[in-house]
């Protein structure tokens, strides 16, 4: 198989919930050498996000997203000793906060942008899913970030990342953070709108974004 047949696979069984398929597919990627992170972004996660898509449209339901996370993990657990190795020897260009915001149950976006962040050089601290604003502000001066990433899946938990700015606002810690956010439901003018540093259309749009912010700094 090809690349693109091998991504177009991929994406085919996240949507299907296939553990098998996906597990044939990433040795497959692997096996022509095919970078791991790209099998994530340009074929599972692409797979995730039609079957999100669906989701929020009622055209599927949880038993479909919970066969699809399944999906995504068995193929993950194939990629990620390959994804370990691009790890070693980088230069640590600064910290990331990762977190999805209060309401919002969902992890995986939020762990491929953590992986991809991680192997381009940034320590990640991910805070998991369900974090009020006091909670996220918290752990970043906990763990000295630099930046503090949001992550929401939903349309109605993306005011919880304006209340993140906002808070950061009332306290005065609006010039101690970079924030961006992500994730299904949002858009460049959403980011724009509640005053953030940026957006990532996908993971690897997010880590260049956190580069070139860490680049002005």
């Amino acid at each position: 198989m090809d690349k693109a047949q091998i991504l177009k696979n991929l994406t085919t069984a996240i949507i299907d919930g296939d553990d098998d398929m996906a597990a044939e597919n990433a040795k497959a990627a692997l096996n022509i050498q095919l970078d791991p992170l790209a099998a994530v972004e340009e074929g599972l996660s692409k797979g995730m996000d039609t079957i999100g898509d669906q989701f929020e449209s009622g055209e599927a339901f949880l038993p479909e997203l919970l066969m699809a996370a399944g999906a995504f993990k068995v193929a993950m657990e194939i990629l990620k000793p390959e994804i370990e190795l691009q790890k070693k020897d980088v230069a640590k260009l600064g910290t990331v906060l990762i977190g999805t915001v209060k309401g919002d149950l969902h992890s995986i976006g939020k762990n491929i942008v953590g992986t991809v962040l991680e192997t381009k050089g940034f320590d990640v601290v991910d805070i998991g899913i369900d974090n009020g604003a006091l909670d996220i502000i918290q752990e970043a001066k906990k763990s000295q970030a630099d930046v503090i990433a949001l992550s929401c899946l939903m349309t109605t938990t993306m005011p919880a990342q304006k209340e993140v700015i906002e808070t950061l606002e009332e306290m005065n810690l609006q010039d101690e953070y970079y924030v961006i956010v992500g994730g299904g439901p949002v858009t460049q003018e959403w980011a724009s709108e509640i005053k953030s540093n940026g957006y990532g259309e996908s993971a690897v749009q997010a880590a260049e974004l956190v580069k070139e912010l860490m680049s002005n700094k």
